[in-house]
Order: C-alpha cells, then structure tokens, then sequence
C-alpha cells in the first residue's frame, strides 16, 4: 500500500499492463478510479471480460469509477458536456485558457474517498495515459503536480496505490513528454518498462520488460534492483522467460 507504479513503454504498446492491473484490482476488492484517455469503455470492458472481470457490474456495485476520457473531450469541444451535480468537467482545462488539473484532482479525490458504507480493501488510482493530458494542452509542470498531489492524497492519506502509463520515446524531440518521463521515473516506487525488440518484430518475441526496484528510495547508497525478461502476449495471459529462452528457440 501507499505505492507508485509507473508503466513505461518505448518502441511498443504497454496497454496489456493496465489490463492486467485494472483486473488484479478490481479481483482483490479495491476502489478502482480508472482515468481512461486512450479508449472507449468498450474496449475495456471486452477486454477485461477475457481476463474474467466485468467492468460494467464493478460500476453498478460501486466498486470502479470510470472517466471516459474520449467522450469527455468530445462532449466539452462540442458543448454537450453537462455539469453533473454542480460539479465542472473533470476535463475542464481544455476548455480553458490556463491547463488547471484541479478538476481532474477534485475527481479523483472525491471518487477514492471513502463513504461511511465502503468495504472495498483500498482505493486504487489508474491513469492509461498520462501523454495524452500532454496532447491535450496541459503544461509539463501541471500535470507533475497534478501527480504530486494525487500522490499525497491517494498513497499518504489514504493509503492507496497509483499506477501510471506513459509513453516514451528516448530519440523522440518531445521535450515536454520526456521531462514528464524522466521526473515520474525519480519518484516511482517501481517501474516496468517495456521495450520492443532492437531486432525488430518477431513472432514469439513480443518485446521485453525491464522491472526497476526502486530500493534507493527508501534505502540510502543502495543500488535499484533490475530484472529483465522477453516476453509474449496471448489471448488470454501473458508469458514471461529469461532473454534468449524463448519456446521457439529452445
């Protein structure tokens, strides 16, 4: 509890991590908020019906809170966004002049805080992805202290976990995005980074994952502990073994 997940992918797409959070939490009882900027509700919800979760009961029982961020962004560029129960758009700034997280926060902070009826285990913070607030006007250091301020509320006073995708791309001249990447990468609790092949595509290869212990964080001179395997994506899981110890080498 109380930690920073980031997930960071170079090279490839890193998605199939937030399904498989997406449905760990919801499996283990959590208070999922899931900020949702990249797809539809849909395609989540197909997606996590093969991983054995429902995502439409998760939201009748009150157990996932879901921010559709797609059609948010339609909704308020084509002035059809409707203020609910007096509250601004969580995705206001687009809107606006100044790129001010605070609604997004303000949504966030209420949807994780718990009433006096709650049971769920511990509010989760889930964001797929954090670039596309980027994309969509908001500066660098706005959307850092919307992260810092997230952290605060949601790992310190609540005691929750939040777990971030980014995307990133080392010889990319996004400047904006990479500082982005580079400062979550100093606060994150751990970090799993996939990264497509350097060899290109390969039919049993999907990529590799570079998982970052961030020990130097809690311990002083201590080194981060850095595991690295290949991996391939199928329909149902995933599988993961040592670089060059694929089944179709073997």
């Amino acid at each position: 509890q109380g930690k920073f997940t980031l997930l960071r992918d170079t090279r490839t797409d890193g998605s199939f991590l937030v399904h498989h959070f997406l449905s760990f939490y919801l499996r283990a009882g959590c208070k999922v908020c899931f900020v949702a900027l990249l797809q539809s509700f849909s395609h989540y919800n197909i997606v996590a019906q093969k991983l054995g979760v429902s995502l439409t009961a998760a939201k009748e029982r009150g157990q996932l809170v879901f921010l559709e961020g797609l059609k948010s962004c339609l909704d308020l560029l084509f002035g059809e966004e409707e203020e609910q129960s007096g509250q601004p758009s969580p995705l206001q700034f687009i809107s606006e002049s100044a790129s001010d997280l605070r609604a997004l926060f303000d949504f966030i902070r209420t949807s994780l805080t718990p009433a006096g009826s709650d049971s769920w285990k511990g509010p989760v913070l889930l964001v797929d992805d954090l670039s596309v607030l980027l994309s969509l006007g908001a500066r660098p250091v706005a959307v850092l202290d919307f992260i810092h301020y997230c952290r605060v509320v949601v790992c310190s006073q609540l005691k929750g976990n939040i777990v971030v995708l980014v995307h990133s791309n080392e010889d990319s001249e996004d400047e904006e995005n990479e500082l982005v990447v580079n400062s979550l990468c100093h606060h994150s609790d751990l970090i799993l980074w996939v990264e497509g092949l350097v060899t290109g595509f390969c039919k049993d290869v999907h990529g590799q994952i570079k998982i970052i212990k961030r020990v130097s964080l809690e311990l002083t001179a201590e080194q981060d502990l850095v595991q690295i395997y290949q991996y391939k994506i199928q329909d149902k899981n995933v599988t993961f073994f040592a670089r060059g110890l694929s089944a179709a080498v073997l």
